[in-house]
């Protein structure tokens, strides 16, 4: 559900710890098809990763084809009662729903019942929203199956909380909200897309959305204990969340169809097995041979601002970093975390290799997203003698630039981590990034990499962030930060800012906020604060869950009661309103309602 953002951050905050052992040694030929040193490696890989990013329990599957050639279980699924994690463990999947909400669209489709070039209005008459690109064409079904609505990410009031509304009310809460971005004009992921997605299928289907997933996708895949629901399933067989090496409490979800599913890598793995059959599963024909092709197709290949990022229909066809693989064909994937669940799923349809990995806790992001990448490219090298990271990965070079050139890049950037700031500290760059100090030195010619010091003095290993190499580039008329890790392809991950000019009005409202209405909702956030920094009006609030971290956002005011988030990122585009209520003026964002407490 929160994304690969999540998976990101987790990297700014995690300090690496020291492995206690070697790696096992590699022998020096592999027998195609034997994968007993790759069991062995990542024991001890998965082993070192859980111990570094503090997970308690893990489960994982290695698919071949139409078998399952290793399941495992790692830690424990219950940690006060000494229950092991096993294949058979259940996990909140997260954003892996996506992939089910996505095939049960087409499977519609196939039947003739829903067109993807269609308006979303055409299936839900009540689907509306406020817009500010009146000139655009209407949102469609393929737009969001590909994020690429426009649509706002989240609707956050009631999103999580102890007893959530039914998630079709997010309609009647999208009517009072902002698009971001006119529809195809940019990858926006979003969560909300996805929730009206379910509503779509539940309103075509005559059906509700959990029994139909049920029906025409577990049945037939031979999903005997995966189930949608808004919280964590009353199987014995469901393991409990941990935050910090501590067992917590996992929020129920509204969103059914982006977070909801219930499941184990083993029934995952069969999801992965029907992509390798051609969207067979056994006697049944789940998709046809050519929707798959469909959705494992690239459709956003014509817009510029997506640059090397690839997205089908639902599925994921890109990646930064470990999953960014050369000469295996398409790589589709996706990942998901809820507030204590983390996981991954990656499915190679030529080679037919798979990998599914799923953990129980709430800084396991980067741990399950690393572990994938790493058992498939052992278990590429034994199927196919293929060494992914020998032919890929591009060294980082240490290089120098002018200050001239160092002043390039100075300035102020909108980011998928929030508000940064990148000044010039001798021959490199310093950039505040969520409260931290990153030093930016020159890489392979013009390109920047990211390096951290721990109370300014000694080194942290970033691990896959000492990879991450930047680059500005301008293209559709805006300034963009890019990034590259590794490999040659490039995505967008923020925009270079110029302060606009602030109303008196705003600035009359600087201070301290606080939520007013969460209701049955456990509070993420706090320290919600309006100020005037350099030129910008800023919104910061210091995230409490699942990972604390401080995020901040520069506002455009476009009237007295409107400001939107500047930049390109998670929050991109999105609107704070102001209203009045019973004669007192709020904030509005995402649902919130804010009151000031404070004008310090």
């Amino acid at each position: 559900m929160l994304s690969r953002r999540w998976i990101w951050l987790s990297c700014f905050f995690t300090l690496l710890a020291g492995c206690a052992s070697s790696p096992p040694p590699k022998p020096e030929t592999k027998q195609p098809g034997n994968y007993e040193y790759t069991k062995e490696y990542i024991r001890w890989y998965v082993e070192h990763q859980m111990k570094k990013h503090g997970v308690t329990g893990l489960s994982l599957a290695l698919i071949d084809d139409q078998r399952v050639v290793w399941a495992e279980g790692f830690g424990y699924a219950d940690k006060a009662h000494n229950v092991p994690a096993t294949p058979d463990t259940l996990y909140r999947a997260g954003s892996i729903t996506k992939l089910f909400t996505a095939t049960a669209v087409m499977q519609l489709v196939e039947r003739g019942l829903i067109d993807l070039a269609q308006p979303v209005k055409t299936y839900l008459p009540e689907f509306s929203f406020k817009t500010r690109f009146p000139d655009t064409p209407p949102i469609t079904i393929r737009h969001l199956l590909t994020h690429h609505s426009g649509l706002p990410r989240d609707m956050l009031r009631g999103m999580w909380s102890s007893n959530p509304k039914p998630y079709a009310t997010v309609l009647d809460d999208l009517k009072e909200s902002f698009v971001l971005h006119p529809p195809n004009s940019i990858f926006s992921y979003s969560n909300l897309g996805m929730t009206v997605l379910g509503q779509v299928v539940e309103q075509i289907s005559g059906e509700p959305y959990a029994a139909y997933v049920s029906r025409a996708l577990f049945q037939p895949l031979g999903m005997t204990t995966a189930s949608i629901e808004t919280g964590v399933s009353a199987s014995p067989f469901m393991s409990h969340g941990y935050r910090k090496g501590k067992e917590a409490t996992e929020p129920q979800l509204r969103d059914l169809p982006a977070g909801g599913l219930n499941t184990n890598v083993l029934d995952l793995a069969r999801l992965v097995q029907m992509v390798f059959a051609q969207g067979q599963a056994g006697a049944h024909q789940v998709v046809r041979p050519e929707t798959l092709a469909m959705m494992l197709t690239p459709q956003n290949e014509t817009i510029p601002l997506d640059l090397d990022l690839k997205m089908g229909l639902g599925w994921v066809l890109s990646s930064l970093g470990e999953l960014d693989l050369q000469e295996v064909g398409t790589i589709a994937h996706h990942s998901g975390g809820t507030m204590l669940f983390n996981s991954q799923l990656v499915a190679l349809p030529e080679p037919k290799l798979g990998v599914v990995v799923l953990s129980n806790s709430s800084t396991g992001g980067a741990a399950v997203h690393q572990i994938a990448a790493e058992l498939l490219e052992s278990a590429l090298e034994v199927k196919t003698g293929i060494m992914p990271k020998e032919n890929t990965q591009l060294d980082v070079q240490p290089s120098s630039l002018s200050l001239d050139e160092l002043a390039h890049y100075e300035g102020w950037y909108g980011t998928m981590a929030g508000l940064v700031n990148v000044t010039r500290l001798g021959e490199t760059l310093r950039a505040n990034i969520t409260g931290k100090a990153f030093r930016l030195v020159p890489r392979n010619g013009q390109e920047l990499g990211v390096e951290y010091k721990l109370l300014g003095v000694f080194p942290i290993d970033l691990g896959p962030l000492a990879r991450v190499t930047l680059s500005r580039a301008t293209i559709a008329s805006r300034d963009l930060l890019l990034a590259r890790q590794g490999s040659p392809r490039r995505m967008v991950v923020g925009e270079r800012l110029i302060p606009v000019p602030i109303p008196p009005a705003w600035l009359q409202r600087v201070g301290t906020y606080e939520i007013i209405n969460l209701e049955d909702e456990e509070k993420y956030t706090d320290q919600i604060r309006l100020s005037y920094q350099e030129g910008f009006l800023v919104v910061s609030t210091r995230v409490t869950k699942p990972t604390p971290f401080e995020l901040t956002y520069a506002l455009d005011p476009i009237s007295d009661t409107e400001a939107t988030v500047m930049g390109i990122g998670p929050w991109g585009g999105e609107t704070l309103e102001v209203i009045r209520q019973s004669g007192e003026e709020l904030g509005r964002f995402s649902g919130y309602l804010l009151k000031r407490t404070s004008t310090q």
